[in-house]
């Protein structure tokens, strides 16, 4: 018999007696409550053990996640540990405020054991465990989901009130936050002028949507399961007057985005430039298309009247866009679309997209570029996880286009940008290929590129639609059908996130006169469309903080600048309903 020494086996017993398992149903006996799945059931069959296991299939779109938010214990160690079986299967914890930890399988004929270990921050009370598969790459099944540790202790009292809390940046339209971590807290409040316009996490925050060359006071409060501490001190600061740069235009502060048909017909019909409704303030002419799909040589040719027997001449149509222009309408080219794939793999494709954009601008005396660039044109090669310091080509080669481009044309030069959501949004989870491998290129591809452009971004309007499952901020699942997409992905981009969960390298907000929220004119133009009604309580929610449905905002934005649609034509079939929704709503 081995001898202890006096007070060790005390201490280990004390130890394991604190250790619980705080994952809920992690065998999966009670149905899928209190997981939130994209693609899961139970079933009864193969199973671990007990009676029930997840079942979860990908698609092209989605990887088949389920996650669920349990209480942790601040500076403690935890082992996650899951039986798996299929092909690619992973185990993760995100919000752990140290390291984000996952694990995986390749191939899994057999119930496998997966498992890993990872520490809570200093502040860290919540964290969100997760099993996924991947794309397209059909079933998985998950039993016996455990996390041991110390169990989560519920909280009695409110935290300390903030110190520290200091001003950054400062821009003619926002304010950068920052101050000093509270023992114990959840989360933190931000104050404007008195007024409360900000939940966040961690211990900085960017207010904006501010007026130039106006003074500001700011303060900032710590919350937990207790309640909310006492303000803090205030700081304040005054923005300065607005340069000539920044992505400035003269577009109305509420404007209305509409794509024209203007190189091919479909079944919504060709529409004369001159027919386009005076509602509509930016036109984009889509396509310019590639040559090759590697030679940044971009061409666009106007539908022929073999195809669309009532298109226009170019005199004409030249002479109408001066007319929408001189009305004070933008109209754009824009390049890519869904058959247009662009990937800028050398320095002499951005050589020639710069001159062939040019010829098309120059050509038709357009005001700018619309960016819809989609498919496999842009992806991040493997090692590429800095999306503040992009080393990829076609990443690093359309920067420079564009930048090239902005510096040729001049302040007034419209940017514009439709990427979707996988490229964007789902940088929340997932970025690139991974620090390990195996996730699809593209996932928050597009990234890189409007953290670049930000400051001379005129309008970023992702495309809220043709989308699979994306989590929000809120470490829920949104999908498409409602206002809570639409406003869930819409507080991303305000409020800003952490890039694949590391809350040391945040994707900052972007200011809401430069945010459109994209969605499709009707029914026939692509999956996600919404009714008048919850196009409404997107707005109202984004820019009044009224109407909200389930999704916590971040904020209210009063100068969100509008909405985009695919596209003019599919709402002139549809009796120009997208239209009438914006002008009933911004007058």
């Amino acid at each position: 018999m081995a001898l202890a020494v006096p007070g060790s086996a005390a201490l280990s017993s004390a130890a394991r007696a604190a250790d619980a398992d705080a994952a809920v149903n992690g065998g999966f006996e009670s149905g899928l409550s209190p997981w939130t799945c994209t693609a899961g059931t139970t079933v009864t069959s193969p199973v671990h053990s007990g009676a029930s296991a997840l079942k979860a299939t990908p698609e092209g779109s989605d990887n088949a996640q389920c996650a669920q938010t349990v209480s942790v214990r601040p500076n403690s160690q935890y082992t996650l540990a899951a039986w798996v079986r299929g092909s690619y299967v992973y185990l993760g914890a995100s919000g752990t405020g140290t390291t984000e930890v996952s694990t995986w399988t390749q191939s899994a004929p057999d119930w496998q054991k997966l498992a890993t270990t990872f520490t809570t921050g200093a502040d860290t009370t919540k964290v969100t465990l997760y099993t996924h598969g991947w794309y397209g790459t059909g079933a998985y099944y998950a039993d016996d989901v455990s996390l041991i540790g110390p169990g989560g202790g519920t909280t009695t009292q409110p935290p300390t009130v903030p110190a520290g809390l200091r001003t950054g940046t400062v821009t003619a339209t926002s304010v950068a936050l920052s101050w000093t971590p509270v023992t114990g807290a959840t989360g933190y409040a931000v104050y404007r002028d008195g007024v409360k316009v900000q939940s966040v996490s961690g211990t900085s925050a960017t207010v904006s949507g501010l007026n130039p060359s106006t003074a500001y006071a700011f303060q900032v409060t710590a919350t937990n399961e207790a309640g909310e501490s006492a303000r803090s001190a205030t700081v304040t600061a005054t923005t300065p007057a607005r340069s000539d740069g920044g992505g400035s235009s003269d577009l109305p502060a509420h404007a209305l985005v509409g794509y024209l048909h203007a190189s091919f017909a479909n079944g919504s019909g060709y529409t004369r430039m001159a027919d386009v409704p005076d509602s509509w303030d930016v036109i984009d002419l889509a396509f310019g298309e590639p040559t090759s799909v590697t030679s940044g040589d971009i061409r666009f040719n106007r539908c022929p009247v073999s195809e669309c027997p009532d298109v226009e001449s170019d005199t004409d149509f030249k002479a109408a866009i001066k007319a929408k222009q001189a009305a004070g309408k933008k109209v754009l080219i824009s390049i890519g679309g869904q058959n247009g794939q662009v990937q800028l793999t050398t320095t002499a494709a951005r050589d020639a997209f710069v001159s062939s954009v040019s010829k098309i601008i120059d050509q038709y005396g357009l005001d700018g570029l619309d960016i819809d660039f989609e498919g496999h044109s842009l992806s991040l090669n493997a090692g590429d996880t800095d999306f503040k310091n992009p080393t990829t080509p076609v990443i690093v080669n359309l920067i420079s286009a564009l930048k090239t481009l902005k510096a040729k044309y001049g302040t007034r030069f419209v940017l514009t940008m439709a990427p979707e959501t996988f490229f964007v949004q789902n940088g929340y989870q997932f970025y690139g290929s991974g620090k390990w491998g195996g996730q699809d290129p593209r996932c928050g591809a597009y990234l890189p590129v409007i953290h670049a452009l930000r400051d001379d971004l005129t309008l970023l309007h992702v495309q809220d639609y043709n989308s699979g499952p994306v989590m929000g901020l809120d470490n829920q699942y949104h999908s498409m059908g409602g206002a809570d997409f639409h406003i869930a992905m819409t507080d991303m981009l305000l409020t800003g996130f952490p890039v694949a969960g590391d809350a040391g390298n945040v994707f900052p907000p972007l200011r809401p006169d430069q945010v459109a929220i994209g969605m499709p004119a009707s029914v026939n133009a692509g999956n996600g469309y919404v009714a008048p009604a919850e196009v409404t309580k997107t707005l109202d929610c984004l820019t009044k903080k009224t109407n909200c449905g389930s999704y916590p905002t971040h904020g209210t934005w009063p100068a969100l600048r509008g909405l985009m649609t695919w596209s003019v034509n599919w709402d002139r079939f549809a009796g120009w309903e997208f239209q009438r929704t914006f002008d009933s709503y911004f007058g």
